[in-house]
């Protein structure tokens, strides 16, 4: 976290694996955002399959891995969307995003997703994001026909005003992969190892077909593309 703050990056993801097994000398994860917090991160969020309790009033978000309807969630994850359900209404805060990666599998619940999201009253929003062909995955990936009909069903629920925590404007570019990869304000740290932007950048042309919704709008971002950068001082003062 020091060698990351001393880099110049205020904002910080705690990820996993499942972020809440960590332990070390005593210390479990909310150590770690606790700590952040008083190192002078200004945004401190963690990622989590939402299997465990969910006590974590200290991070900004908790981004929780929710991978559709009860249905497709089980598919793709195992029996556990009830448990998640009951963690979140008994979280201590209401600082809880669900993350939903929208594949072949999960492409039609995108609605039951956000209106879950609506009803819960430890739930924000929900962020979306494509899935990134990684090795192995590949039958998963959208086509961008699918894409496209997928962000017309997420304008539409935002025309709805529902809590959806996407950038309207950087759609385009993530349908037709035209942003800028990787994104260089990006890094991550795993087992002492720094990357730029992501563990993609080591697989050759994963780049080229990156779905990670926050790399497209974080590039847009620092090129100065102006209707992300008003788009996203409003949403992030809305959810954050």
């Amino acid at each position: 976290m020091q060698q990351l703050y001393d880099m110049g990056v205020r904002i910080l993801f705690f990820c996993g694996g499942e972020t809440f097994l960590w332990q070390s000398e005593g210390k479990n994860l909310r150590d770690l955002v606790i700590e952040a917090k008083e190192m002078g991160f200004m945004i401190v969020n963690t990622v989590t399959n939402g299997t465990y309790p969910l006590n974590l009033p200290e991070a900004d978000l908790i981004l929780l891995s929710i991978d559709g309807d009860r249905e497709k969630h089980n598919d793709i994850r195992g029996p556990v969307y009830d448990i998640i359900m009951k963690n979140i209404e008994n979280a201590t805060s209401d600082n809880i995003c669900f993350y939903m990666a929208i594949n072949k599998i999960n492409k039609d619940t995108i609605s039951q997703v956000v209106h879950t999201a609506n009803n819960m009253k430890n739930v924000r929003a929900v962020s979306f994001n494509f899935h990134t062909p990684y090795p192995d995955t590949r039958e998963l990936a959208l086509s961008r026909e699918e894409k496209i009909e997928c962000c017309k069903e997420i304008k539409s629920l935002m025309k709805q005003k529902m809590p959806i925590f996407n950038l309207k404007s950087s759609m385009k570019f993530l349908v037709n992969n035209s942003f800028p990869t990787p994104c260089w304000q990006c890094v991550v740290m795993e087992n002492g190892k720094l990357s730029v932007c992501g563990r993609c950048i080591d697989v050759p042309g994963l780049c080229d077909e990156c779905g990670y919704w926050f790399v497209a709008e974080y590039t847009l971002l620092f090129k100065g593309y102006l209707p992300v950068i008003f788009e996203c001082l409003h949403t992030y003062l809305k959810f954050v």
